[in-house]
Parts: structure tokens; C-alpha cells; sequence
């Protein structure tokens, strides 16, 4: 019998033979199809299948599994991760800002928006410190270049954001999906901005590739990560890293942790676990000492 007519392609070693689930998926929604649970639809493109109790672990894994290997694949291993106010914003728009609040005549809306200005200069100094870590970082080896990450909303995770992307450097965003809806800052690389539904996976995002944090001042969400990463390394979890508390005022006001060594809580050694700055070249100053780096 005649052989059927191949091409070299049919026989290529590399090609991939899954079904193209996705194209089925968008075949059925370019119908007009609702997407209700179906016995006949694959398993790995069932949104509603996927969307089940039981099959959580399998979405944690998927979480954990798609940033881990877009940041291989570019070359993201070693972070250093920022955090901070999500409200904070960059002294030009948090004065129109109070403007804005004293036209109004709203005294709620103008002690905010005056509160807004007064902590606007921690915004500068965000980006002033990504710029710093995106310069050192230019001249380095691939496997030795240090990246910006942040959690990757407005804010202080902005500006970090912001100040490695003004030196055309590769920065990380893992944003997290919360009922009211905070969008990714414009200034993430597009291939290295990530949503997350869970926190624990995030959070286990932001320190596997760890080499410092530096938290700048913020609310329940910058206190939640400092105090994993505390927790982490006093408990020999995580690997020693520079712990970093930017602007000792707000911080020292904020939480007297002299008072955990005095009711022995935690050991005086505990303490040094982190350290406080005031300055971005100073913070910047403190990873360099820590890891010996080499400055030109």
C-alpha cells in the first residue's frame, strides 16, 4: 500500500501533543456558551472542575509553579523584596491631592490627604533605592544581578517599582486579588507581574528568592510580611537576610519591641535580626556589608 504523504514535521522529536485546551476554551466562549460543568471537556480545561473544594491543591501547586518558572526563565534569581503603604504617593499628586481636600472643605479628607504629603518623601526615597539596587545590579553576572520585588500594587511597591524601571531593569510584582480590586503598577515588567488568590503562596513567593527586605513605613499588610520574615529567621525557616526598617521615627512610635525582651518574650539577641535606616544609600549600604558585595 501507497505511504501516507508525512512531512519532517510529523515526526519531530520536540512537538508537543497535548490537546490545546485553551483554543477548545475559546471556541466555546466565542459560541456564546456559558462555561457550566461538563463531563466531556478535559479535566485541565474545566474552570468549574478546577473551581472545586477538592481540587485546591492542585490550584495551590499551580500558584506556586507558574511565578517560579517565569522568573527562571528570566534569569530572576536573587530579590530584594520592598514593602510598604499602598497610600503613599509621590510628593506632586498627594499636594494636588490637599488641594483637591481643602477646596471641599472636608476636615476627614483634608487631615488625610495633609498626612498623605507629610509621608510623600517615602516615596522618593522608595525609588531612590531601586534605582540604587537596578545600577549596582547593571554591571553585574547574570546569576549574581539582584532584583527588584515588590508586592506590586500603587504606593511605595510603585515607586521601588518605579526606580529600578527608570534604569531599564527587571523588577517583580506579586499582587495579591482582594474584594476591592488593586491593580498592578504600571512599572513591573509585564513578563514578571504576577496575581496571586493566596497569601501563603505569595508570601512563600517573596522569600524564596529573598536576599534582604527593607519595609517601609505601612499598615496591617507591610506588619503581616515583616513579621513572617522575623518569624522565619528567628526560627532558623528561612536563611539570615537583612531585615531593614525605613525610618526608624514612624517604626520606634509604631511598635516597642524592647518590650518583648523585658516581659522574655523574645531573646535580647532577637533584636539584632533587624536594624533601622534612614537613608536609601545607607539600606543600600547595609545589603553590601551583609553579603561582602563588590563595589566599584
Amino acid at each position: 500500500m501507497p505511504q501516507a504523504n508525512t512531512t519532517e514535521a510529523d515526526h519531530d522529536i520536540t512537538e508537543r501533543r497535548l490537546a490545546d485546551a485553551w483554543a477548545e476554551l475559546q471556541a466555546h466562549s466565542d459560541s456564546g456558551n456559558p462555561l457550566l460543568a461538563d463531563a466531556y471537556r478535559l479535566a485541565f480545561a474545566d474552570p468549574e472542575f478546577l473551581l472545586r473544594r477538592e481540587t485546591r491543591g492542585i490550584r495551590m501547586q499551580l500558584e506556586m509553579l507558574k511565578p517560579d518558572l517565569a522568573q527562571q526563565q528570566l534569569g530572576i534569581e536573587n530579590t530584594i523584596v520592598v514593602f510598604g503603604s499602598a497610600r503613599f504617593r509621590e510628593q506632586a499628586e498627594a499636594e494636588a491631592g490637599l488641594r483637591a481636600a481643602e477646596a471641599a472643605g472636608e476636615p476627614r479628607a483634608i487631615a488625610k490627604a495633609r498626612a498623605l504629603v507629610r509621608n510623600a518623601h517615602y516615596y522618593d526615597r522608595a525609588r531612590e533605592f531601586g534605582r540604587i539596587v537596578a545600577q549596582y545590579s547593571a554591571h553585574c553576572p547574570e546569576s549574581e544581578k539582584l532584583f527588584i520585588c515588590t508586592g506590586g500594587g500603587p504606593g511605595i511597591m510603585e515607586a521601588a517599582s518605579r526606580g529600578a524601571h527608570d534604569e531599564g531593569a527587571l523588577n517583580v510584582g506579586l499582587n495579591i486579588a482582594l474584594p476591592h480590586e488593586q491593580s498592578a503598577n504600571p512599572y513591573i515588567t509585564s513578563q514578571l507581574s504576577f496575581k496571586f488568590h493566596y497569601f501563603a503562596l505569595r508570601k512563600m513567593h517573596f522569600m524564596m528568592r529573598a536576599k534582604a527586605l527593607l519595609a517601609f513605613p505601612g499598615g496591617f499588610g507591610t506588619l503581616d510580611e515583616l513579621f513572617e520574615v522575623i518569624t522565619l529567621v528567628q526560627c532558623k525557616k528561612s536563611k539570615p537576610v537583612p531585615i531593614l526598617l525605613y525610618g526608624s521615627d514612624y517604626w520606634k512610635r509604631l511598635i516597642n519591641l524592647e518590650v518583648l525582651v523585658e516581659e522574655g518574650t523574645i531573646s535580647p539577641e532577637d533584636l539584632q535580626l533587624f536594624q533601622y535606616v534612614d537613608d536609601p544609600k545607607v539600606a543600600w549600604e547595609a545589603i553590601v556589608k551583609f553579603y561582602q558585595l563588590p563595589v566599584g
